[in-house]
Order: structure tokens, then sequence, then C-alpha cells
């Protein structure tokens, strides 16, 4: 069964509208602002919310839908003058906290933010009492059995290698 030349350019034609069609699917949507200083703004927020519904993917790079909505929600609020905090707030608000790559410090998350510095405090005060106790370790003499013992396992030792 051989193809005609019309029949393989509909093939061809179908296969390249199915892969223009799964690469839109796939395409993350690319917001437009005159000020560039309002795109970078728009690119920093995005990259710093995370998306609700995927593992650890910020809403700059995830294609469900609810993070779509978020970039459009922090696309309108950015042309309504919104600061930067009032996007996050609004965002943690609605998502809850998760949604914040750098949370905040509060009652719920002081403990994330201190438990570094205490595990680095911690592990100085270990390695500052180990100098410690090295430094004042006093050396003592060898007793005089011990003395005997030493010769004796030296003198063995000479013997066995000559």
């Amino acid at each position: 069964m051989a193809l005609t030349l019309k029949s393989r350019c509909c093939v061809v034609i179908v296969l390249l509208l199915a892969s223009f069609q799964s690469m839109a699917d796939t395409a993350i949507d690319a917001r437009y602002f005159e000020d560039p200083v309002m795109a970078e703004r728009y690119r920093d927020l995005t990259a710093s919310l995370r998306c609700p519904k995927c593992d650890a993917q910020a809403i700059d790079s995830s294609n469900s839908p609810v993070a779509a909505d978020m970039r459009e929600r922090v696309t309108l609020m950015l042309r309504e003058g919104r600061s930067d905090k009032e996007i996050l707030d609004f965002m943690a608000n609605r998502f809850g906290e998760f949604v914040l790559y750098n949370p905040r410090l509060d009652g719920r998350t002081w403990l994330l933010w201190a438990l570094p510095a205490a595990l680095v405090a911690g592990g100085a005060m270990v390695v500052i009492a180990f100098v410690r106790a090295r430094r004042h370790r006093r050396v003592r003499p060898l007793s005089k059995e011990e003395r005997t013992r030493l010769a004796s396992l030296i003198h063995r030792h000479r013997e066995g290698s000559e």
C-alpha cells in the first residue's frame, strides 16, 4: 500500500499541526508589560510564589490551571498599582503560607528560622568544649609496670624484625 504524494503531504501537515498544538498546550503564557520595572516585578513575584498544586514548583514554570490563575491575578494586581507586599499578602491569605518560598517570621515559623542558627551555635559550643578539654588534659607519666611492658614490647618488635 503505497501512499501518494498528496496523502503524504496531508499526513505531514496533520503531524505538524498536532505537534504545534501540543507545544501550545505546554507553553507558559508570557505577560507583556511596557514598563521594564513592572516586568521585572512580575518575574520576581511569579518566581517567589509556589504552585499549591505542584510539588516545589514556582507558578512561573507551572502548567497547572491554579498557577495560570495565580499569574493572571499577579498581572491584574500589578496593573492596579498594588505593591509586592500587598500581592504576596493576598496570595498567602488566599492559598496559605505554603505558597511563599520565603515564609514570614511569625509564631508558626519561628522554629523554621531559629533552628539553623541554634544548630550552628550548638555545634560551635561542642567544638569549643572539645578543644578546651584537649588543652586541659593532663599527661600522666607511665607507671613502672607500664614502662616495663612497653620496653618488652619494643624489644620483641626489634627481635622480630632482625
